[in-house]
């Protein structure tokens, strides 16, 4: 099967902001009325810490920004371009347009209330919530699709999620999308672990994911 080359697009988006008791400040980008991907609070807190900033402009809705993101460009990717590493599992990478004006997008002020009272550990769902899959191939579409069906409280291995999607031959892919899920709490991988243990969370950490689960219940 041939790999989708990585190469580098500008998309126009919204950002948005919220925040959440004991986490901090999250974000939320928003391209073309779908979620295009959002950041955890405990994960835009500790990064602008760790710059010596503390605080954060609320005011401050958009920006520059160099991002993954999970949007596949409607043009020939370049010559030089490079390739993912797991073949179909890699995503181009993107640049957000500076000065975008803020539009009003209907889901998103209750999607981040959404976003806040899971993190307060109440119940949720996202099945409502338009997200971006047009970058996927037809396996990690699949995947995502049967990630959405994992709900509050439950857990389900690598191996269970691949054949929910159709795809039981396909375990480590399930654990490659897993790993660079940018949608984190509408395409829940915290609920996804290993066989013999919690498994990884990609670069958010284990700590994370445990956290995470705790608040439904789960303790691993």
């Amino acid at each position: 099967m041939r790999r989708p080359g990585v190469y580098r697009l500008t998309v126009r988006a919204e950002s948005y902001r919220y925040t959440a008791p004991d986490w901090g400040v999250g974000e939320v980008w928003v391209s073309g009325g779908h979620l295009l991907l959002h950041e955890l609070a405990c994960l835009r807190h500790d990064r602008e810490s760790a710059r010596g900033n503390g605080s954060v402009n609320e005011a401050q809705t958009t920006r520059q920004a160099e991002l993954t993101s999970p949007r596949r460009a409607q043009r020939k990717p370049p010559a030089d371009a490079t390739r993912p590493r797991h073949g179909g599992s890699g995503t181009p990478g993107v640049t957000i347009a500076p000065e975008v004006s803020q539009l009003c997008v209907d889901f998103v002020p209750d999607l981040c209330r959404r976003f806040t009272a899971q993190l307060a550990g109440i119940e949720v769902h996202y099945d409502d919530v338009p997200i971006d899959l047009d970058w996927c191939t037809p396996l990690q579409r699949d995947l995502a699709v049967a990630m959405r069906s994992i709900r509050w409280g439950e857990v389900v291995s690598y191996g269970e999620l691949a054949e929910r999607a159709g795809r039981p031959r396909a375990p480590r892919a399930a654990g490659s999308f897993c790993a660079q899920n940018q949608l984190s709490l509408v395409l829940p991988c915290h609920r996804v672990v290993a066989a013999d243990g919690i498994g990884g969370y990609g670069s958010s950490g284990v700590a994370l994911k445990r956290r995470l689960l705790a608040l439904e219940g789960v303790v691993l």
